[in-house]
Parts: structure tokens; sequence; C-alpha cells
């Protein structure tokens, strides 16, 4: 054993992510029916496989710039420019992964002690995030039907508010942001000097109409983007960030001196995914999303979540944890919705799997539904 003193009292406010304990728990399981992992089932499509291999065989290995690979990075900003015309001063950075994006973005604007408003549920790294700052994570209700009150994150905040944390489409429960709240946040956010940053990793799964941003809004916006869930590039760790100037060369300061740059062949391998269509692709999980819920929808109480690929229903008794545990006990794994929330009453389900292990999920949720 370590002495204790060694381990720094911000290592000690994280906690082990939930999600984590499932996987581990999958690996005790013969052929579990898998639907918690938050990835996609697909492959990297081949052109971006292709694309990586060539920068290998190249010697494209090396460090790249801080800010992200010039070819790369410049194709980024053109497109975001395009994006948000009326933004001409809107800069980007690469990162190692959307996680590390949001990372640098919470330790170059939050001091210790100062709040970030975010909605709950909420994705399970942004608490530890704000915790490896310094700062006091808020969570604003959402349920019962996980819509965005833009009157309740505006009463949530206070003197001590930093930094107001959207996500859209929403992880855990795929909610989409309107519009009319964005613009709301948005404005409130300028008007209050307060950093608005809109976590957008699921922005290519909308299923019931276009993707929108708050930075439509506002230049002050920071948006997070990345290309793990869109291409089934999670293990590359590439993502970007684009907003303010100023803010996106603080976060290169700290990206120096930490993630250094994104992996150099991941960074080639997204050059090639901005000119993959992924339409197809979109077009099979919106009939994964249709086919669970019409799968679910007698026996458990859940919102059509409109984008994402994440539906989280309420359990039909008791709680979300002792539910997901009957679950374990029936070879099937989701994830229990205090993971992603201060309620244990829900339960995430990905259907980033197989039609075949949706269906086999569905009838084995059913059958415990039905007692």
């Amino acid at each position: 054993m370590i002495p204790t003193h060694w381990i720094a009292e911000r290592s000690k406010a994280v906690e082990m992510s939930g999600i984590r304990k499932v996987f581990e728990l999958a690996r005790s399981l013969t052929a579990p029916v898998n639907l918690s992992i938050g990835q996609p089932h697909f492959d990297v499509p081949a052109p971006i496989r292709d694309a990586a291999k060539a920068a290998i065989d190249s010697h494209k290995n090396a460090y790249t710039l801080t800010q992200g690979a010039p070819e790369f990075r410049n194709r980024l900003i053109a497109d975001v420019r395009k994006m948000y015309p009326h933004d001409t001063e809107r800069d980007v950075i690469v990162t190692s992964g959307t996680s590390g994006g949001l990372m640098l973005a919470i330790l170059a604007t939050v001091n210790p002690g100062e709040e970030v408003v975010a909605a709950d549920p909420y994705f399970v790294m942004y608490p530890n995030m704000v915790s490896l700052a310094g700062g006091k994570f808020v969570p604003v209700d959402t349920y019962p039907h996980f819509t965005i009150d833009p009157e309740r994150f505006i009463q949530a905040c206070t003197p001590r508010t930093k930094m107001i944390l959207l996500c859209t489409p929403s992880n855990p429960t795929g909610a989409i942001i309107s519009p009319e709240a964005m613009q709301r946040l948005a404005l409130f956010a300028r008007e209050r000097g307060i950093v608005l940053v809109s976590d957008e990793i699921y922005k290519a799964f909308h299923y019931d109409g276009p993707a929108r941003s708050p930075a439509e809004f506002s230049n002050e916006v920071l948006v997070i983007e990345g290309f793990g869930k869109t291409y089934g590039m999670t293990g590359w760790r590439l993502g970007y960030a684009h907003g303010p100037k100023p803010l996106i060369d603080e976060m290169m300061k700290l990206q120096q001196s930490t993630f250094i740059c994104a992996p150099s062949i991941a960074q080639w391998g997204g050059l090639a995914a901005l000119d993959f269509d992924v339409s197809g692709i979109v077009a099979d999980y919106h009939q994964k999303r249709d086919r669970i819920v019409a799968g679910l929808r007698d026996r458990f109480e859940m919102e059509t979540p409109g984008g994402a690929f994440y539906v989280f229903p309420k359990v039909p008794r008791g709680s979300g944890s002792d539910f997901v545990a009957e679950c374990v006990k029936q070879n099937l794994l989701v994830i229990p919705g205090n993971v992603f929330s201060k309620y244990d009453t829900h339960f995430r389900i990905s259907y980033a799997a197989t039609d075949e292990t949706i269906d086999r999920g569905i009838e084995i949720l059913n059958r415990i539904a039905k007692g």
C-alpha cells in the first residue's frame, strides 16, 4: 500500500465512472446482450483508415503543431466559418478527443470556487472535470421530459457562475435543445459575461430536423466537436473546439503543456473524414431509434430521443440500480441512471448495436418489466 498522503485531494474528489464498472462487469459475463457502450458499432470507414495508413507510410508520424496539423486545421477553420459566416474571427484548435477539448476549456476558464451550470442528467465526466479545476458543478433538473428550460438555468446562475455547459444531442437522454432555448441562453451568457460551452459530439445524429447550435446566436459561444461518434473513431482520440480566438489561444497554451497535440495520424484520418458522407450511417441509427422506442413503449415510460444513440427510460418499479442489477442477472448490460444524475429512477440504453442485439435487449427488458 502506498502512503495515503501521496494522493492529491483533487484525485480523491474524482470517482471511478459507473460506466467503466459496467465494462468490467461485461468481462465476467458470457456473450452478454450489450446495450451499454456509448460508441458506434460500425468500423471506421475505409477511406479514413486508408488516409491514416498513408500518413504512416509517408512518414507523417511526428508531433504536429499544438493547434493542429495546418492542412487539417485550415480545412476545419474554412468549414466553421462557412457555417458561421457572421463570425469571421472564430478560431479552431484540434484536441485529443472532445473530452480533451472540454478539459482544456474548463481549465482555461474556471477558477477554484467558481460554478459550472449544466443539465441533470449530464455526461458522466462533467462533474469530475469541474472538480479537477476546483470548481463547483451545479446541476439543473430537466426531469421528466429532459427539455432545457432556459429560465431554470438562469435562476441557477449566481455571481459565482463562470460557465454554462450544454450538450445537444444529450448523453444520456438523446434530448435536443430547442433553438429558442439556445438563443435565450446564448444572449444571457453574453450579457452576464458567462462562458457558454456547447458540447456537440453527437451533432451528426439528429433524426427529426437539422442540427442547430447556440453559436448561431452569439460569437462568444465555444463549441466542442469531434470525430469519435460520427465515424466510429473513438479510440483515435480526435476532436476540435472553435470559438473566440482569445479563449482558443489560452486552450492552446494549456494543450502545449499537457497533451502536446492531438495524435498526428488521427488528424490525417480526420481530414479524410471531413469528405466522407455519413448520411447512410445516420439513417441506420434513425431506424434503430425507432425500433427500440417502438419495442419498449408499451411497458416503459420514456421520451423519444431526438438525437445521439441513447434512450433513457424510467424503470417500471424500484430504483434504477436495482433494475439494472436484475438486467445483469438476465445477461443484459445497460447503465443505471444515477451514473448520470442525482436521481436513481431511470436507466440508459445505447442502441449503437446490431438490430439483432437490440431485439434481444427489447425482449429481455419487456420480460423483466412484466415481472
